[in-house]
C-alpha cells in the first residue's frame, strides 16, 4: 500500500518517526512537507499535498500531521471525496475506517506522543470499512459535497 505522509515544521519529527514505522511494516511512502522541525512550512501546503496525492491515485491513503491536527485535517477535508479523520486515539483511528471509511488519518505532534501516533496508525491500515448502513452515510455525505462544492 502507497501512504502519502506529510506535515509542517511542528509535525516534522513526529512525521520521521511515523515513516520510519511505516517503512518497517512494508509500506510505500510518499513523504513530504517540512524538511525541519526549524524551517517554517505551511500546515495548508501538507494538507493539500496528502489530499492531492490520495484523490490522484498517486497514495491509496494519507496521514497529515500538524502541531495540533486541527489545521490540517481541515485543510484536507476542503478538498472533495476526502474523508480526513482527527484522532486522539486508537478507538478513534479504528471507527474512523470502520464507520467512516477515511482516506486520511490527520492528528497532532503535540497533542499524541510516538507510541498512541504509532497505534493510531496501526489501526488506520489494519480496519476495514464495515459497509451496510454506513455504506448508507457516506453515499448521503458523497450527495452533500456534490451540492457543496462547485
Amino acid at each position: 500500500m502507497r501512504v502519502s505522509i506529510a506535515s509542517d515544521h511542528a509535525g516534522y519529527d513526529m512525521r520521521q518517526q511515523v515513516v520510519k514505522h511505516l517503512i518497517d511494516k512494508g509500506f510505500e511512502v510518499i513523504d513530504g512537507g517540512a524538511v525541519s522541525a526549524t524551517e517554517r512550512f505551511n500546515y495548508v501546503d501538507a494538507g493539500n499535498k496528502v489530499a492531492e496525492d490520495v484523490l490522484s491515485g498517486k497514495a491509496d491513503r494519507g496521514i497529515a500531521i500538524c502541531g495540533t491536527g486541527i489545521g490540517i485535517s481541515m485543510t484536507c477535508n476542503k478538498h472533495k471525496g476526502i474523508r480526513c479523520a482527527l484522532c486522539n486515539n486508537e478507538y478513534m483511528a479504528r471507527m474512523c475506517r470502520q464507520h467512516n471509511d477515511a482516506n486520511v488519518l490527520s492528528f497532532g505532534a503535540r497533542v499524541v506522543g510516538p507510541e498512541i501516533a504509532f497505534a493510531m496508525v496501526d489501526c488506520f491500515f489494519e480496519e476495514e470499512f464495515a459497509g451496510g448502513r454506513h455504506a448508507e452515510r457516506l453515499a448521503t455525505m458523497a450527495a452533500t459535497e456534490d451540492i457543496n462544492f462547485k
